[in-house]
């Protein structure tokens, strides 16, 4: 269970800084009310889970592997939360066009990667 515990803590400890200079380096780079930062951070997530889940059922990730990179790294790497709060602020401020648009893009985005990694991960694992 500690062992478990501190794979999880080193995966966050390496996902959580990568979510923040993400969006760091997103922001610098695109000037925009739409939050690109939050979203390739989200995607890249997804893409990375669909691919461990995949492998974990052909057996090519290890629980302790999956424990590491899906839940603590996706898990840091990731963020329900701001994306909640994203979707919050451009919709209280007058942008629910931008709203909306993030909300689709998000969403199909996030669904497709991660079927996009899963289908990667089988091909390995074949």
């Amino acid at each position: 269970m500690l062992a478990d515990w501190l794979l999880v803590l080193a995966g966050g400890a390496l996902g959580a800084p990568t979510r923040y200079l993400t969006g760091v380096a997103v922001k610098s780079r695109v000037h925009s009310p739409f939050p690109f930062g939050t979203l390739a951070a989200n995607s890249a997530a997804c893409l990375l889970l669909g691919f461990l889940s995949e492998g974990v059922l052909r057996g090519g990730v290890t629980g302790n592997e999956n424990l590491l990179a899906a839940t603590g790294f996706c898990g840091a790497l990731s963020t329900w939360s701001t994306f909640s709060y994203e979707e919050f602020t451009l919709t209280s401020t007058g942008r629910a066009v931008i709203a909306a648009l993030y909300l689709a893009v998000a969403v199909s985005l996030g669904v497709g990667l991660s079927f996009a990694g899963a289908g990667i991960a089988s091909t390995i694992w074949n």
